[in-house]
């Protein structure tokens, strides 16, 4: 699992101001421990992202990062759950990436950022849908992911740490959202996965 090296505290069961959709709070699983943000009574850094755009994994690295035939139903299992609902899930996990990570607003400057904005909806839908085709060519991710790839690293040059910073946050959401399913294996699974989503998204960073 992701820990971020920005601050991170222990959970006892639940993230106040979580709902599980119902009107309840929503309890996380006891094995996702850490996660960070201003909701918490956390500091966080606010420094600029970091100029550097160098990959945090080449392309024979991320092609290491193979999924077994285990790890491959889990992440689909539960995709299957998520993919009804990218607007909604994508907008938290944007709003989560922004609250408690205020950096990356670096790249959203024409956004409204604001919780359950128009903006946060249409982009989160976007970010999950290339999730969602990553996840249909667990095999080729390189392929599957090349047009997203060159854009991000020729055209909008979004600093590399943000990946990890945004996978962290994916994972808090669908383990709010999908507890029973979010099994530590399936964690590792998802993990695993978004790590290599991120390792091709960097590769052609120079």
């Amino acid at each position: 699992m992701l820990l971020i090296s920005a601050s991170r505290v222990i959970l006892n069961r639940w993230v106040p101001g979580m709902t599980n959709g119902r009107g309840g709070p929503s309890r996380l699983p006891a094995h996702l421990l850490f996660i960070s943000g201003p909701s918490l009574g956390t500091s966080i850094d606010s420094s600029p992202p970091t100029t550097s755009c160098r990959p945090s994994a080449t392309p024979s690295e991320a092609a290491k990062m193979t999924l077994s035939d285990a790890e491959k139903a889990a992440v689909l299992s539960l995709w299957g759950k998520a993919s009804g609902d990218l607007e909604a899930l994508g907008a938290e996990a944007l709003d989560r990436l922004f609250r408690s990570f205020p950096q990356s607003k670096t790249y959203f400057r024409h956004f409204d950022t604001s919780s359950g904005s128009a903006d946060l909806r249409n982009h989160g839908a976007k970010v999950l849908g290339a999730l969602g085709e990553a996840a249909k060519n667990l095999d080729n991710l390189d392929q599957a992911l090349s047009k997203l790839s060159d854009l991000h690293a020729y055209n909008l040059r979004v600093d590399p740490g943000n990946y990890k910073l945004l996978s962290h946050c994916i994972q808090i959401v669908l383990a709010a959202h999908f507890p029973a399913d979010f099994t530590p294996q399936c964690q590792a699974a998802w993990d695993k996965f978004l790590a290599s989503v991120s390792a091709v998204m960097t590769s052609k960073y120079r």
